[in-house]
């Protein structure tokens, strides 16, 4: 394990039964709240973004946003929020997908994206791997390119990378963790 996995790894709480009973909840806030926690993963994450030649950021809701948009910043790229159904006004695109119990709507602003945009999606965890499927069909719907994934941590035994690789078509899919 790195310097930087395990600085990460110490900031991260478990949290027994939540949001519900048998479920450990992998708690990111007290990493927020150590500054040097904080800009070591920003730094990874921007790092990231350069290797992968994105133009922009998209993080998804909610944690993929405080994550996201200060990678985009130190990076010097775009922030595009990818948010639920019905959270953005003006011309969006939406994209449905399957959760465990029910469906979902994820939305981004149809003129955010073009052509010309090689995408980074940043979130927290990775774990079915539901939405960011969504989020890359979005993406691709838009006419941008995913240039990759990545997230704080993957959640290996829940099967998202295998879910996701068709999808990003040899794109790499980046987790600072693996839990």
């Amino acid at each position: 394990m790195t310097g930087i996995q395990e600085l990460l790894l110490s900031r991260i709480r478990d949290v027994a039964d939540y949001p519900e009973q048998g479920v450990m909840f992998k708690d990111i806030t007290p990493l927020l709240a150590d500054p040097a926690a904080f800009t070591a993963l920003t730094d990874a994450l921007a790092a990231i973004a350069a290797k992968t030649g994105a133009t922009k950021v998209v993080g998804l809701e909610a944690r993929g946003f405080i994550l996201g948009a200060p990678v985009a910043v130190r990076a010097g790229l775009g922030f595009i929020p990818v948010r639920k159904a019905g959270k953005l006004p003006g011309a969006t695109l939406r994209q449905a997908y399957e959760l465990e119990y029910g469906s979902a709507e994820i939305e981004v602003h149809a003129e955010d994206l073009t052509s010309d945009d090689r995408v980074l999606i940043v979130d927290d965890v990775l774990a079915t791997g539901g939405t960011a499927e969504a989020a890359i069909q979005l993406i691709q719907r838009a006419g941008a390119e995913v240039s990759g994934l990545a997230v704080l941590m993957e959640l290996g035994f829940l099967g998202g990378r295998a879910r996701l690789d068709p999808a990003l078509d040899g794109a790499p899919l980046e987790a600072l963790l693996q839990v």
